[in-house]
């Protein structure tokens, strides 16, 4: 999920918003400061309640954070590079670029989280009692409860076994340190995450149907979104599995064609595209050093008249926002950075020499190929012209 504000960056960890986290501010807002504070303990001006059900949902979100973030320092010091954090409707998202490498790891990573939303709801607990020691406001010692009790919900919510759950990844590291199997580990995960958010939609439903709460609306969204993730972690699965084996120069296209970085975008056009019948083409200077990619979406956005004035190089991806590889990389680590790609392909070098680039029917080829040859044990001839 890209976030819609960037923040900042915590631990070297770029911190996002999505807008849809205004739904968390207006939910807590108007369940705590207008429905639920007044009736609890009454007898404070309405402001006041709205001031506090407004620090409660910042602390709130600051809580969700800080569980990301856990997860986000223990992956980048298990060698993980950490792309973002996301804080949405739903919670957050802690982006990696990568697996772990070891069911130790993965247990690590995904343990984090939890253990600092325990350790926020102590820290909450502990205030509230000490408030209540120094005789403060009840709406104040009020707001800390709720705060403790709210970390302690999302702790005891991540920990069910389920993906894309903490707890589905404590479970998949469990089964892959027993069956040693990390794939068919993150498909048994990937299907309790599927059963459980069934089960979530089927409650959701039942509550709306029999007991008439909105509630059941929340419970609907949240089950559909476990379940839709889970299904897309089984479906990333079972393609890592079937290209376990398979390194990036088995599955390049060898040696692509190059385009001039100061052609024009219209003798780019009519001198290059039409005759090579590529869809993207590495940018090489005037001394055959890659400086970015371009591709024939990129060209259909440039308005016509200016094509004549527009070189390749300043419509052309940066070679700092392409994927870069080497020749014996294994292709499942390329995938999760060629999906977010802003044009889907990834450059290959051979030192600082291109050998190579990998596009989506690149890899839907290897798929098929190792789908065709499962049956009888063979694998798919190397690449032409790829290293062995």
């Amino acid at each position: 999920m890209s976030p819609t504000i960037t923040l900042g960056t915590i631990f070297g960890v770029r911190i996002g918003v999505h807008w849809s986290v205004l739904g968390i501010l207006a939910i807590l807002l108007v369940a705590l400061g207008f429905r639920s504070w007044p009736v609890l303990v009454p007898g404070y001006p309405a402001g006041a309640y709205v001031l506090a059900a407004l620090a409660a949902a910042v602390l709130f979100l600051a809580s969700l954070l800080a569980h990301e973030l856990a997860h986000a320092v223990v992956a980048r010091r298990q060698g993980i590079e950490v792309k973002d954090i996301t804080l949405w409707l739903l919670g957050g998202v802690a982006s990696l670029r990568s697996e772990a490498r070891t069911p130790g790891a993965e247990l690590r990573i995904a343990a984090a989280g939890p253990l600092t939303s325990v350790l926020a709801a102590a820290v909450f607990g502990a205030l509230a009692w000490l408030f209540v020691a120094v005789d403060a406001p009840t709406l104040v010692v009020l707001l800390f409860t709720y705060l403790a009790v709210f970390n302690t919900v999302i702790a005891v919510f991540n920990l069910i076994p389920a993906s894309p759950l903490d707890g589905g990844r404590i479970l998949r590291a469990g089964l892959w340190a027993w069956k040693g199997d990390r794939a068919r580990a993150a498909v048994w995960s990937a299907r309790a995450g599927q059963g459980f958010g069934i089960f979530l939609i089927l409650a959701g439903a039942w509550q709306l149907l029999f007991i008439g709460t909105g509630n059941g609306l929340w419970w609907i969204l949240i089950g559909l979104f476990i379940a839709a993730v889970a299904s897309a972690e089984e479906q990333q699965a079972r393609l890592g599995s079937t290209l376990a084996d398979t390194r990036v120069f088995e599955v390049m296209t060898p040696d692509p064609d190059t385009t001039d970085a100061d052609l024009s975008v219209n003798d780019f056009l009519h001198d290059v595209v039409l005759t090579r019948r590529h869809a993207a083409f590495p940018v090489v200077d005037a001394d055959g050093r890659v400086e970015g990619l371009v591709t024939l979406n990129r060209m259909r956005s440039v308005p016509s008249e200016k094509r004549e004035h527009l070189t390749v190089r300043e419509i052309a991806s940066p070679l700092t926002e392409v994927p870069t590889t080497k020749p014996d990389t294994p292709l499942t680590d390329l995938l999760p950075r060629l999906n977010e790609a802003p044009d889907g392909r990834a450059l290959v070098f051979d030192e600082d020499r291109l050998v190579g680039i990998v596009t989506p029917t690149d890899v839907s080829r290897a798929v098929t190929l190792r789908g065709l040859l499962a049956g009888n044990g063979r694998r798919p001839p190397h690449a032409p012209g790829s290293a062995e």
